[in-house]
């Protein structure tokens, strides 16, 4: 007897590591992603740290299949505000999906970052899932790349990057630009990216870039992706 797949969240930012992640848990039969979880800055209504329109993100999910479950903070919020919003945004799930206990993360090696999400699943009674921990991150960009994941830097660090480089395609192209040093994907907090099309899309999704790059909390250079129908309503 084949047993039925487990039922998996996954935590998703909007960007390209997010998706990949996706991607490979769906191509695990074991597993089956029944939704996504967002942690949203309620002041911007934007992912917390990608800093995508929420719109942007539920776009990104309809063209998955998939509903998008919100976990809502204010800015600037501590981890005890953040764990809070994200037991909710649990409890939420399983009231949805009863019996589900696993939720994933396309962490790449932060092992830090990985003991604190393992603890903070402990507690809350779920099972963290890390289908791409451990890869290595230049072959995993070229991976994506080849597999036709596309995706956009919506936000740098300029403590660690030209402010140049935001809002430019992720592809070879960029790869071949990044100062030695800096991850291929980005997994020191250098660049983060706004993914609108690939193999985990169903249809590309049809983004307007905004001409102006905004500095956040006077370190992250960011540019503001919008919805073609949602920039001309």
């Amino acid at each position: 007897m084949i047993a039925a797949p487990l039922p998996v969240l996954l935590s998703w930012s909007g960007g390209k590591d997010a998706a990949w992640a996706l991607h490979m848990l769906r191509r695990q039969p074991r597993y089956a992603v029944v939704g996504l979880l967002s942690t949203i800055t309620d002041e911007d209504d934007r992912a917390s740290m990608q800093g995508i329109r929420t719109d942007i993100l539920h776009a990104q999910a309809a063209a998955c299949g998939l509903p998008l479950l919100e976990a809502r903070i204010p800015a600037a919020a501590d981890n005890a505000r953040y764990e809070a919003a994200f037991a909710a945004a649990l409890d939420q799930a399983r009231t949805r999906w009863p019996g589900i206990a696993h939720v994933a993360f396309g962490d790449l090696f932060l092992a830090d970052i990985r003991r604190w999400r393992e603890a903070l699943c402990a507690r809350l009674g779920w099972s963290p899932l890390f289908p791409l921990f451990g890869s290595d991150t230049r072959a995993l960009a070229l991976q994506m790349l080849d597999a036709g994941l596309r995706a956009r830097v919506c936000c740098v660090d300029t403590r660690q990057l030209d402010p140049g480089f935001v809002g430019r395609d992720f592809d070879a192209a960029l790869l071949a630009a990044l100062p030695a040093g800096s991850d291929p994907c980005g997994e020191h907090g250098e660049f983060h990216t706004c993914a609108w099309d690939g193999p985990m899309f169903s249809r590309p999704l049809r983004l307007q870039q905004e001409a102006v790059v905004s500095v956040r909390d006077g370190r992250f250079a960011c540019t503001d992706d919008r919805l073609e129908n949602a920039a001309a309503a």
